[in-house]
């Protein structure tokens, strides 16, 4: 993998909107051609293929793809896009507790502009096991340094969601 593929890839998934869903075969394919210079054993090639098919409404056939590369060693910013889109998937397909195990860690790791979507699909995961109130408080405290005021009162709000009642 080079500047040069990264590029073409970045340019493809460019011109993501441009494929209807009847042609979401076409773009899928033009992900695996691209896929298909990469070494065999790269991370990349099943993280690449298995956005495309989660893209184009295939969780399913998403999922093993994004173990598959994790598995590879994904990792880095990729890797976390890529625990993020696998725990979506996973809830769409009636696996939000896997979802939860998955994306509970990274709250705790090294923080990126990835945090606000590792809440968002942990709060969607989350209120797909009943558990709204800890969702809610996952997504305000995203939203929370967001906001040009009121950011210590939805911080707090959001903690009080979850805390025990003194």
């Amino acid at each position: 993998m080079n500047q040069d593929w990264e590029d073409r890839t970045t340019a493809a998934w460019a011109t993501f909107d441009d494929y209807p869903e009847e042609r979401a075969a076409d773009f899928r394919a033009v992900i695996d051609a691209l896929v298909a210079e990469l070494p065999d054993g790269s991370p990349q090639g099943p993280f690449e293929r298995a956005c495309a098919w989660d893209s184009t409404g295939h969780s399913d056939r998403a999922v093993p793809l994004y173990r598959e590369a994790l598995a590879l060693g994904l990792h880095g910013y990729k890797g976390r896009r890529a625990k993020i889109q696998l725990a979506s998937s996973l809830r769409n397909i009636g696996q939000a507790e896997e979802g939860v195990k998955l994306l509970t860690p990274e709250l705790d790791g090294p923080s990126d502009e990835l945090d606000d979507p590792v809440r968002g699909c942990l709060a969607l995961c989350l209120s797909s096991l009943g558990r709204d109130r800890e969702g809610l408080s996952l997504v305000l405290g995203a939203l929370a340094p967001h906001l040009p005021r009121y950011q210590r009162s939805m911080a707090n709000y959001a903690r009080a969601l979850v805390e025990p009642e003194a």
